[in-house]
């Protein structure tokens, strides 16, 4: 999985659903499909819950980026904030320091003023000016006068109005000051908001990052376990090949069986007609010998094999628990491919007793590569056809050769390819899987 620096908001579906859709689909492998490997299913499981957990994450990743986006979009708008009032602080003391001048220099030139007038007791040359005694030159002198004491209140007034707004420039540079610094925290504190916003962003993307980590580990997980639990399968297919073979193999020489010992009743029979022909003796239409009603194979008849309904020859292998899943074709929760269930799993907890369906032969009992610990008990011909039946993933083995109907054989468990507590139960013609109901 390649995951970029950023990932755009996918509309996210809800978790809770895609939990619940997977919880039912490890329900369903659990329920319907009991002899599927347990660590296939633990496999399966893992991956489903990694996957699970993606859009989440990417969710959250998202939303981590763009509440970092926004926090650097707000730091540098308070940033600028920032410079701008430092700018305006600036200037204001600039313009503070050149109003103080102007201040300090007005007030010089008064001060200068003032003394003049002090050193000279008045205003000096004015007076002569005013003790003139001609009328022109008293008249220039005293326009003279006028505009000394004009330049003197010009330059009080200007020295006033300095002084304004020297106090104006004072109070707007104290208040630029206080805004400066409000802009100051604030881009500090947008910094910290924008530096903890990256900091979950990157947390975000380090969990996506760890969690694709894991999703790819439980996904080669799952893509090795299923090589493995086909290799199994192929392993079972040819057990089940050698064990069509063996009943073959089985039910052919009870056939020959029990065509040698009819042939030989036939020509015993025909060797005491014959002999009472000889004697001149007639029959009274009965029959001292006829059929037997079975067979020196250990075939009890039955009723028509011929028939889809139940016969009721074999008796259920299991006294409690209920049927979780039935034999037939189903879709793989995992692979999604059909495939047959060969038998029915009996829902019941590992210890339960399990008993033989009906009279035979036990010709295996032990473990198997998928089936776990196995005992199949060959019933012999029954309705012309070699039936036997299989007892799968035992926690014990108790019973061996001949056994009779309801005997004891072992106890139920999860031995084998299982992902829990159940017995599964098989029945073969002439070693290939039939659904158990027909016998049962």
């Amino acid at each position: 999985m390649v995951l970029g620096s950023a990932l755009p908001a996918p509309a996210t579906p809800d978790p809770g659903a895609q939990k619940k859709l997977v919880d039912q689909r490890i329900d369903s492998l659990k329920n319907h499909l009991d002899d599927t490997s347990a660590a296939l299913a633990t496999a399966y499981k893992n991956l489903k819950a990694t996957q699970d957990k993606l859009p989440a994450a990417r969710s959250v990743l998202a939303k981590a980026q763009a509440t970092a986006q926004a926090a650097d979009q707000a730091k540098a708008a308070a940033a600028q904030q920032l410079q701008v009032a430092q700018a305006n602080e600036a200037k204001a003391r600039s313009d503070l320091e050149k109003a103080t001048d102007e201040v300090a220099a007005g007030r010089k030139r008064i001060a200068q003023f003032a003394a003049q007038i002090y050193q000279e007791q008045g205003f000096g040359q004015l007076d002569v000016a005013l003790s003139s005694t001609e009328p022109q030159q008293f008249a220039d002198r005293l326009a003279m006068v006028d505009t000394v004491l004009d330049v003197q209140s010009s330059t009080m007034d200007r020295l006033t109005t300095e002084r304004a707004n020297l106090t104006a420039l004072e109070d707007h540079l104290t208040a630029l000051r206080v805004d400066s610094d409000r802009k100051k925290k604030a881009a500090e504190a947008a910094l910290a908001r924008a530096t903890q916003a990256q900091a979950a962003a990157a947390k975000a993307q380090a969990d996506l990052q760890a969690l694709a980590g894991s999703q790819q580990r439980a996904a080669t997980a799952y893509e090795d376990q299923v090589a493995a639990d086909k290799a199994q399968l192929s392993s079972m297919r040819v057990e089940q090949a050698r064990l069509k073979k063996v009943l073959a193999e089985r039910a052919a020489r009870a056939r020959a069986r029990a065509a040698a010992a009819a042939k030989a009743r036939a020509a015993a029979e025909a060797r005491r007609r014959a002999a009472e022909a000889a004697k001149g003796h007639h029959s009274s239409g009965g029959s001292s010998g006829g059929s037997t009603g079975g067979s020196s194979d250990g075939s009890t008849g039955g009723s028509s094999g011929g028939s889809s309904t139940s016969t009721g020859y074999l008796s259920r292998p299991v006294r409690t628990g209920w049927v979780s899943s039935e034999f037939g074709m189903r879709l793989h929760p995992i692979y999604h491919v059909w495939r047959l269930h060969s038998g029915m799993d009996f829902a019941v907890d590992c210890g339960t007793p399990v008993y033989a369906a009906a009279p035979g032969t036990i010709i295996q009992a032990g473990y198997t590569y998928s089936y776990g610990n196995r005992i199949v008990i060959d019933h012999g011909l029954v309705d012309g056809v070699g039936l036997a039946s299989t007892y799968n993933h035992l926690s014990r083995i108790i019973a061996g050769g001949s056994v009779g109907r309801g005997e004891l054989i072992g106890y139920s468990g999860t031995t084998g390819d299982s992902t829990g507590c159940h017995l599964h139960f098989e029945v073969l013609e002439n070693g290939d899987f039939v659904n158990p109901r027909k016998w049962l």
